[in-house]
């Protein structure tokens, strides 16, 4: 999952720059199975993410949007991938990629393990394709190592078709498919071409009915827990020196698609005292989304669309973007007719997005009569904050602990835990990004750092699984 805000639970690892011996085992048994992990873990999955990284549909910038050719041949490399770790795999009716091994017991609660294979225009190559590779050679560890069944429980790779939502501007339609979440609607939804996501699906040979939507939900009787490796995709982790951040809670997020509408007109001769310009009205607007969620205190009051609780967690957690922008008939010498904008809007209170929304509306209607324009503000998307479980997490930070031992060149560092509580069976952990830098070509991780995190899920699956 891209762009979440999140809260570290501090884990302790610190990446050493200069190499150490203090868990340098001279035991010729280890040190084979140490340099298994690095040509696995580190060498291939490296290789992994750059060849991954070459498939797009664009000349010269990454791309890989939900049914694209490009799309297509990201799951076949992957599919591939997934038999050379010995999983069973198949493509199911909303595009998403499976890979499972049952281990001793079949019947037992799988474990899910998986990120999205779709990117944002102009990507970097690590944004969904870590959590992919990292748990794939973590299960061809096993495979080579002829321990494939001796896991206690079925183990699922999925790598999902849509997350993004580029296409569509219908965001994490993979997963949402298999939660049980996504409308049946949603198959209707045109790309801007009017291409259907139902259309997109039947182009490429998958058949999707209401019916058979429905059937992609998971029993959740039927599921242990779900885990994912992402990016950070934020600054925090390398600022305070850390290759990993156990995540404890993901933000909720609203996408908005505001157009406003005013009188279209020459820009040499209309004054400017008698214009009703859209594109000002917008920028209004824009800015006044600005200072709202710098200073959510200053616009909110604690009535029953917020309480003091919520204003305080938005303060920490409200981000806001405006991605977007589009005018009509956008020429520069005619005042525009119309613009439209759009909103990513997230924060990990669910009451606080809701009130900083009604006041973010109420305040946007009021520019834009006060400017004689239209406004139109539709809601395209909304997913609730998600509170990551206690126990899957504290489990996720042990094995990432015990794991780095295991690395002669990776110490670490205690700092402290923190637990909260136990919503869902969910469990993420995000890796470092230099810079902080994500959505982007410059988006990097240290080679280090990505065979820590196939460590890290490799300890976890030994130890609890």
């Amino acid at each position: 999952m891209t762009t979440l805000y999140y809260f570290l639970s501090l884990l302790p690892l610190l990446l050493s720059t200069t190499a150490t011996s203090a868990f340098i085992c001279s035991d010729g048994e280890m040190s084979s199975r140490n340099d298994l992990f690095s040509k696995i873990l580190r060498d291939e999955a490296v290789a992994r993410l750059n060849e991954l990284g070459k498939v797009s549909d664009a000349d010269g910038y990454l791309e890989r949007t939900f049914m694209s050719p490009a799309s297509l041949r990201a799951g076949n490399l992957i599919r591939g991938w997934m038999e050379d770790a010995g999983l069973r795999t198949w493509v199911d009716q909303m595009g998403n990629l499976h890979g499972r091994v049952e281990g001793m017991n079949a019947s037992a609660k799988a474990l899910l393990i998986g990120s999205h294979l779709d990117t944002v225009v102009d990507a970097g190559i690590f944004d969904g394709s870590l959590g992919i590779i990292s748990a794939l050679s973590a299960l061809k560890v096993f495979n080579v190592n002829g321990t494939m069944g001796k896991l206690r429980r079925p183990i699922e790779v999925i790598a999902f078709s849509d997350e993004e939502g580029v296409r569509f501007h219908s965001t994490f339609l993979g997963s949402a498919a298999l939660a049980g979440v996504l409308p049946v609607t949603a198959l209707q939804i045109s790309d801007k071409s009017g291409v259907t996501v139902q259309d997109a699906l039947k182009e490429n040979s998958i058949e999707i009915t209401e019916g058979n939507l429905l059937q992609l939900k998971y029993d959740p009787g039927s599921v242990w827990g779900y885990v994912e490796v992402h990016i950070e995709q934020g600054p925090v982790l390398e600022w305070l020196g850390f290759p990993f951040g156990v995540v404890k809670g993901i933000a909720g997020q609203t996408r908005l698609k505001v157009t406003v509408r005013g009188s279209q007109g020459h820009a040499g001769t209309v004054p400017m005292s008698m214009r009703q310009d859209p594109m000002a009205a917008a920028a209004e607007l824009i800015v006044l989304l600005e200072s709202l969620c710098k200073n959510p205190k200053d616009f909110l009051s604690y009535d029953g669309h917020c309480n003091d609780i919520s204003v305080e967690s938005l303060s920490s957690s409200l981000v806001c973007t405006v991605g977007e922008i589009s005018t009509w008939p956008s020429a520069s010498n005619v005042i525009p007719g119309q613009v439209t904008f759009t909103v990513d809007l997230r924060a990990i209170d669910d009451m606080g997005r809701e009130a900083v929304i009604y006041e973010l509306s109420n305040q946007m209607y009021q520019i834009c009569d006060r400017r004689s324009v239209s406004c139109i503000i539709d809601r395209k998307h909304d997913a609730n904050a998600v509170i990551c479980d206690s126990e899957l997490s504290s489990q996720l930070k042990s094995a990432a602990y015990s794991a780095l031992q295991e690395n002669g060149r990776i110490q670490y560092s205690l700092l402290y835990d923190n637990n909260m509580q136990n919503l869902e069976q969910v469990g993420m952990l995000f890796v470092r990004c230099r810079g902080g830098i994500s959505h982007s070509p410059a988006e990097h991780v240290l080679d280090e750092d990505v065979w820590a995190a196939g460590l890290a899920i490799l300890e976890f699956l030994e130890t609890h699984l």
